[in-house]
């Protein structure tokens, strides 16, 4: 009897296993500090679950991205994995996946298209409508109302980008004494972000809070601030993402605010969807949502260990 059950407990994992154990996973990149935890988590839950997973880094490139999805095709992959460059690009994906009928599952960064629910073809991530809204709303509490706001935004090209700008944009709207004074680009990434700011501060920009669409970008105004033989603390600075490097700077006091974006849970439920769409299980909605939430200067050694 103990022998049926340890063969059919081996039999049970082969079928998990063998559900989806090839999946090729297309990042946009992997020098960014957020999409690398997301990476690193995709791969210890697959291990954890027997899924093998194929990376590529599409390098911030469109068309290599594109060439990394035919590519999976060609192989006969089990399940895509898509984290866009570019969101405007994704229906050209879509089709490229649809037409091959093979599962997908986007993460992080959303689809500009409606996803289908009768589509093996799912989205992972957090909803962008939030993050920007919980950072402006803290930001202008801190402020009191009554201040000039910066926003550095990430990549143009990216959803998450016009979502936290505009949940920023719809709080400042709201306060009559709070007015965004500039926004600008710096492509989520630290030394942009830097740049940026010094630019700011040597055109005599008066700043009252910095609301960077992501903690780079944050740390980047806090850098330069510090270069410029400024106190960070003496405006409020607010980032999205939470990351280690982030919770540093809060715990100096240096950043006021940022938004725990959930990498471990969005990499574990990339897996998790990988082996419910091979299965060709139904998902209640395409759009599976890892909630985001506020860290402030009062929880945000909550966060330090997630």
């Amino acid at each position: 009897m103990k022998r049926l059950v340890i063969a059919l407990a081996a039999t049970a994992l082969a079928i998990t296993v063998t559900m989806a154990q090839n999946v090729g996973v297309s990042m946009a990149y992997f020098d960014d500090l957020f999409l690398t935890n997301l990476r690193e988590a995709m791969s210890k839950q697959a291990k954890e679950t027997g899924v093998k997973l194929q990376f590529e880094d599409a390098q911030g490139d469109i068309g290599k991205q594109l060439s990394q999805i035919q590519n999976f095709i060609a192989q006969k992959v089990d399940v895509i994995v898509v984290n866009p460059v570019d969101s405007s690009a994704t229906a050209q994906m879509t089709k490229l996946i649809k037409d091959a009928k093979i599962p997908a599952v986007y993460v992080n960064r959303q689809p500009l298209e409606p996803l289908d629910p009768n589509d093996p073809i799912v989205y992972v991530g957090s909803d962008e409508n939030v993050s920007g809204k919980l950072e402006g709303e803290a930001i202008a509490k801190l402020l009191k109302g009554k201040g000039n706001v910066v926003i550095m935004m990430g990549e143009l090209a990216t959803q998450a980008a016009a979502l936290r700008t505009q949940g920023v944009e719809k709080v400042v709207a709201a306060n009559p004494d709070m007015k965004i004074v500039q926004k600008q680009t710096a492509n989520w990434r630290r030394n942009e972000a830097i740049d940026l700011m010094n630019n700011w501060l040597v055109a005599g920009t008066k700043i009252d809070a910095v609301a960077a669409n992501n903690d780079e970008m944050a740390i980047g105004a806090i850098i330069a601030l510090q270069q410029a033989g400024k106190d960070p603390k003496s405006i409020v600075i607010g980032g999205v993402d939470a990351t280690a490097d982030a919770l540093k700077e809060m715990e100096k006091g240096n950043l006021a605010v940022t938004v725990f974006q959930d990498a471990k849970g969005q990499g574990k439920a990339v897996v998790d969807s990988a082996v419910k769409l091979k299965k060709g299980e139904k998902f209640e909605s395409p759009y599976v949502f890892i909630p985001f939430q506020l860290v402030t200067q009062e929880n945000y050694k909550e966060f330090m260990n997630k």
